[in-house]
C-alpha cells in the first residue's frame, strides 16, 4: 500500500485531520479563504513534470570557461550574464543534488581566483574579471559553505588544501569590515549587498549611511564558521576547527541575545547607530530558521505568528518577501536599478523558508509551499519556456524581468537560476530526499 501524503494545514497552526472523511491518497489543506484537496499522485506528477522541465532549463545556466573565468561557470540565464555569488551557490547545490558537484567546485574556484591580498572577493565576476559595484560589493558569506558542500558531494577535500589559507583571509576580511565590535553581529554595507536588493529592513540607498545588524548576514556568517571548521577538521587542522566552532557558537548566542524580540517573537534588524530594533518583518527575519538558530519553541512561535499568517507573509501564491502589513508592501515589477524584495513571491526565498519549515517540523506547510511554487513555475515555463525571478503574491502574475525584455528573436529572456531549487523542495516532499544545506 502506498504511503498517504498528509497535508492538513491551517493558517498559523496545525489541524487534526480525519482520514476517514478523505478519499484514499488525498489530503485536505485549509487556507484562509478556501479548502483545497491535494492528491498524492498529483504531487508526484507535479514533481516529475518539474524535474523533467528543469533538466532542460538547467542547461541554460552553464557557461563554458572563458577569459578570466577559468572554469565552467553558472549564470542566472536570461536577463543576467554574470556569475553571481549566491545565485551560483544555490544553483551549484542544485547540481550537487543531481550528482554533478563539479559545478559548485568550479563556482568556488572562479571566486577564489579573485581573492585579493586583504581577503576581499567580489560578489560578481565576468569573463573580463571581478565586477565591483555599489562600492566594493564584497561577496556574501557563502564561499566556505560552497567549498564544503562541493567537497562533500565530490567525496574529496584534497583539492581545497592549496586554497585553505585564502578561505581564512576571506573570513578575516569580513570580520574587519562587517562585524560590529560591541555585539559581534554582522551587517551589510547596503541592502544591495545582501541580495535582497530593496529590503526596507535595511539601507538600500547609497546616500543613506545607516547600517543594520542583520539576521541574514549574521546567520550566513555563522554557517561559514561551521563550514570552515568542518573543512579544517577534514584537513587535519584541529586547532582551527576548535576556533571556528567557538566563533560559530558565540555568534549564534549573539543572534539570539540581540536580534530576537521576546515581545514580538521574531528576529529584527538593529540600527547600529541607535541600538534599537528596526521593526520591519521581511525575508531577512526568517533566515536564522534556515540554520536552526532559534530554539524550538521560539522558532515554532515565529513561524505560526508571521510566516503562516496571511496578514503578514503567507499569500495565495506562496510566501511573501515582506509582510503585507508593512507600509512599503507592494508587488511592483522592478528589476532596474534593483529587484523588488518588498512583497513579491521569490522562489529562492520560498526555498529558504522551506528549510526553516522543515527544521521546525512543519512538513505539511512545506508541501503546501512546494505545490504552490511548483505549479507557478510550471505554468510560467509552459507559457514562456523560461521562468521569472519573482511573482505577484496576490495574483501569481510573473513579474521581473518584464515582457519587454526580449532576445534577438523576440522571445522573453526570463530568468533561470536558483528557482531550480524548488525541485529540491518537491523531491523532499515526495521522496523524503531533502536538500537542507546542513554542515555536518
Amino acid at each position: 500500500m502506498k504511503k498517504t501524503l498528509l497535508l492538513c494545514i491551517t493558517i498559523g497552526s496545525l489541524m487534526s485531520c480525519n482520514n476517514k472523511k478523505t478519499a484514499k491518497n488525498e489530503s485536505v489543506i485549509k487556507t484562509d479563504s478556501s479548502q483545497v484537496t491535494i492528491n498524492k499522485e498529483e504531487m508526484e506528477n507535479l514533481y516529475t513534470r518539474l524535474r523533467n522541465d528543469f533538466e532542460r532549463q538547467s542547461k541554460k545556466v552553464i557557461q563554458p570557461a572563458e577569459g578570466y573565468l577559468e572554469y565552467p561557470y553558472l549564470i542566472p540565464s536570461g536577463f543576467y550574464k554574470q556569475m553571481w555569488d549566491w545565485d551560483g551557490f544555490f544553483m551549484g547545490n542544485y547540481f550537487v543534488s543531481k550528482g554533478k558537484p563539479e559545478y559548485l567546485k568550479y563556482w568556488a574556484l572562479n571566486l577564489i581566483k579573485g581573492i585579493d591580498q586583504d581577503g576581499y572577493v567580489s560578489g560578481c565576476a565576468t569573463t573580463k574579471g571581478p565586477r565591483p559595484i555599489f562600492g566594493k560589493f564584497a561577496m556574501k558569506p557563502f564561499l566556505s559553505q560552497g567549498v564544503y558542500l562541493a567537497s562533500k558531494g565530490l567525496k574529496d577535500f584534497s583539492w581545497v588544501k592549496p586554497y585553505y589559507g585564502q578561505l581564512k583571509k576571506v573570513l578575516e576580511y569580513r570580520e574587519r569590515t562587517q562585524q560590529d565590535e560591541k555585539t559581534g553581529l554582522f551587517y551589510w554595507d547596503i541592502a544591495m549587498q545582501s541580495g535582497a536588493d530593496n529590503n526596507p529592513a535595511m539601507n538600500y540607498f547609497q546616500e543613506d549611511k545607516r547600517s543594520f545588524l542583520a539576521p541574514d548576514a549574521s546567520t550566513l556568517q555563522y554557517k561559514e564558521y561551521q563550514a570552515q571548521a568542518a573543512i579544517a577538521k577534514v584537513l587535519g587542522k584541529d586547532m582551527d576547527a576548535i576556533v571556528y566552532i567557538e566563533k560559530a557558537n558565540k555568534l549564534k548566542k549573539a543572534i539570539n541575545t540581540y536580534l530576537w524580540s521576546k515581545e514580538d517573537q521574531i528576529y529584527y534588524t538593529i540600527d547600529r547607530e541607535t541600538g534599537d530594533f528596526y521593526k520591519r518583518i521581511s525575508y531577512s527575519s526568517f533566515v536564522p530558521l534556515m540554520a536552526g538558530i532559534a530554539p524550538e519553541v521560539e522558532g515554532k512561535a515565529m513561524i505560526g505568528k508571521y510566516l503562516l499568517e496571511p496578514s503578514h507573509m503567507k499569500a495565495k501564491y506562496g510566501f511573501r518577501s515582506l509582510s503585507a502589513k508593512d507600509p512599503d508592501y507592494n508587488n511592483k515589477n522592478i528589476i532596474v536599478p534593483f529587484s523588488n524584495w518588498q512583497g513579491p513571491v521569490w522562489p529562492i526565498a520560498n526555498y529558504i523558508y522551506s528549510i526553516g519549515l522543515k527544521k521546525y517540523g512543519f512538513d505539511k506547510e512545506v508541501a503546501w509551499l512546494g505545490n504552490k511554487i511548483g505549479t507557478l513555475l510550471l505554468k510560467d515555463m509552459e507559457r514562456h519556456d523560461t521562468m521569472h525571478e519573482n511573482y505577484n503574491a496576490e495574483t501569481g502574475v510573473a513579474l521581473a524581468p518584464s515582457d519587454d525584455h526580449v532576445d534577438e528573436n523576440g522571445n522573453i529572456v526570463g530568468f533561470v537560476s536558483w528557482n531550480l531549487c524548488i525541485e529540491n523542495v518537491l523531491d523532499g516532499v515526495v521522496n523524503d530526499n531533502w536538500m537542507l544545506l546542513d554542515i555536518n
